[in-house]
């Protein structure tokens, strides 16, 4: 590059003949000696950024790769014009699946592949070699930059500088690594980079490294401080991390949650649309609390308020009213709990079925524990390896399931017993606290061998309105306390912690009425927004029970994390509503 630096503008000298007007004085001794090294300074810098210009200049006409990397424009900023032999691209899973036996693998290798992923990090080994880890999803795997005939050591240099989360095109020849590489998820290859293109540069300073969150954080009983690993290097704590949650949802193990927490979904799907049930979308805007008003998030909807769906309960009663005796739904659910705990979120999904049945509530009992069977057993077979790698992180113990038809199904009066056996003091119509479910899965799964258990019959008077009461209860009803005995509902637990919540629903307009001016926190069946309702059963409505799976919290005792935020893209709590 021609030098075209013009040189600072020199002072004027002032000359005998042209004395300082009106007695100014001229410029000092030590003035005009700065006003000289100054000059002398930027004629020195002027030369060394041409010595510079011309020194790259010179290493661009001789680099022989200079065509096979850089910084790729913006894409959209030009117009697109379609290359004229498409190459392509590869996924690194579908690779390294391709080459598990690399027995066969010559030493110049196997097939060049092009791929687009991320640099996890690049290691410069002196000017001759650079060392990067390439990740795409949730693999990784090592690539070689090494100077030779046909890459150019300024090329190796790019390479070592590409920072750390920027997106890059790779053209790369796979080989088989002379021992495996212990440090990627890939072991039994590694890629010789070929061709090396930036498609977009991440910035220099992160707010945090993506390695933060391949490190686990402390469970609830823990503080939320910094911690510090083997290393020395401080834990990132979950806060942190949710403030920066898309750099933090770029750790493999990750990916492999919501891998995991997709397949919950299509697993539930799968099974329910197997034995005829169908998928369907209620409202979440309701005229009225789902659950009777405790719990709601109340929102102006025009003229008048609305409420987010607790859960989509009335619509699908409604629905079986209807005639669609099968139906499932997975959607939104608001809690307006003001709960900061570790397996309390405030927006959540859920996973909803419900069904008529023929003869008794526990047709659909024992249907709902096929289901959680079946999600486990898919969860255990297909994504074993995402299972797997989240757990190398969260040591937990592998999750125990009975054997089908063997689900411990406990009457809420034994699980009360059990527990007072253990020294808990409960009465027999109180509901079950937080530890108080804890112990009691302990309790099961040394008794049972199990981390999957169900209690039938919670009292009357802990459940919702639209919860029909057991056999005896009504045979027993007392107009006094018409709240006393048990119904016909369910929970379902998971490692000692509710999954599911269900029951036998009213399907009787004329009982339900009843059941709502009488239930502990009495409803109006007449209101705008219970009426359309209470009127669907009086068409006449089969018999029918259903439950409401929270799938962030299956995803949570799955995993044995320690914090539902994590199974959950962008938490929603008490105290979070961004990003």
């Amino acid at each position: 590059m021609a030098e075209n630096t013009a040189p600072p503008a020199e002072l004027p000298e002032r000359t005998k003949e042209a004395p300082a007007e009106d007695g100014e004085k001229g410029p000092s001794k030590s003035a005009l000696k700065k006003a000289a090294k100054d000059k002398e300074k930027a004629e020195k810098a002027a030369k060394r950024q041409a010595a510079e210009d011309a020194q790259k200049q010179a290493s661009e006409a001789n680099d022989i790769s200079k065509e096979d990397y850089g910084d790729l424009p913006m894409l959209g900023s030009q117009p697109y014009l379609p290359p004229n032999e498409k190459v392509p691209r590869v996924r690194l899973s579908e690779i390294a699946e391709e080459y598990k036996d690399t027995s066969s693998m010559t030493e110049k290798g196997g097939p060049e592949i092009v791929f687009r992923g991320v640099v996890e990090n690049a290691r410069a080994q002196g000017a001759k070699l650079t060392f990067i880890t390439f990740r795409q999803d949730a693999d990784t795997i090592q690539a070689v930059v090494a100077e030779s005939e046909t890459l150019s050591r300024q090329m190796v240099k790019f390479a070592g500088k590409i920072p750390t989360e920027s997106v890059v095109l790779v053209h790369a020849l796979v080989k088989k690594p002379l021992e495996p590489v212990k440090s990627t998820t890939v072991q039994h290859l590694e890629l010789h980079v070929k061709k090396l293109f930036v498609v977009a540069k991440a910035d220099q300073q992160l707010p945090m490294q993506v390695a933060d969150a391949e490190r686990p954080i402390p469970g609830e009983n823990e503080e939320e401080k910094p911690a510090e690993e083997e290393g020395g290097r401080p834990i990132v704590t979950l806060n942190t991390r949710l403030n920066n949650r898309v750099i933090d949802l770029r750790g493999k193990h990750n990916h492999a949650i919501f891998t995991i927490k997709d397949g919950v979904i299509n697993l539930f799907q799968e099974f329910l649309r197997a034995r005829g049930f169908i998928g369907v979308n209620s409202p979440c805007l309701l005229g009225a609390p789902s659950e009777g008003g405790a719990s709601v998030f109340e929102v102006k909807y025009f003229n008048t308020k609305a409420f987010l769906a607790q859960s989509p309960q009335l619509y699908k009663q409604m629905l079986i009213a209807a005639r669609f005796e099968k139906v499932m739904e997975v959607g939104p659910i608001f809690r307006s709990e003001n709960s900061n705990t570790a397996r309390h979120l405030t927006e959540f999904t859920g996973l909803d079925m419900e069904m008529a049945f023929e003869e008794d509530y526990h047709e659909v009992v024992s249907l709902l524990e096929e289901l959680i069977l079946s999600i486990c057993e898919g969860l255990r077979t297909r994504y074993k390896r995402e299972t797997d790698l989240v757990r190398s992180i969260y040591h937990v113990e592998e999750f125990k399931l009975p054997e089908a038809g063997k689900v411990p199904r406990l009457p809420f009066s034994e699980g009360i017993a059990m527990l007072r056996e253990d020294g808990v003091e409960i009465g027999d119509f109180d509901d079950l606290s937080t530890p108080d479910e804890k112990r009691l899965g302990a309790l099961v799964l040394k008794k049972y061998g199990t981390d999957f258990y169900v209690l039938d019959q919670y009292p009357l008077n802990i459940r919702p309105f639209y919860t029909m009461p057991s056999a005896e209860t009504q045979a027993k009803y007392d107009p006094k306390n018409p709240n006393a005995g048990l119904s016909n509902s369910y929970d379902f637990f998971m490692r000692g912690q509710e999954i599911m919540s269900g029951a036998q629903r009213i399907h009787d307009a004329t009982f339900l009425e009843k059941r709502m001016k009488e239930c502990v926190t009495p409803v109006d069946p007449q209101s705008d927004g219970l009426r359309d309702y209470v009127n669907a059963f009086r068409y006449g409505c089969p018999p029918h029970a259903g439950g409401g799976i929270g799938l962030e919290r299956i995803v949570m005792l799955w995993l044995g994390l320690p914090n539902v935020r994590l199974a959950s893209l962008f938490p929603r709590d008490p105290g979070r509503l961004v990003p």
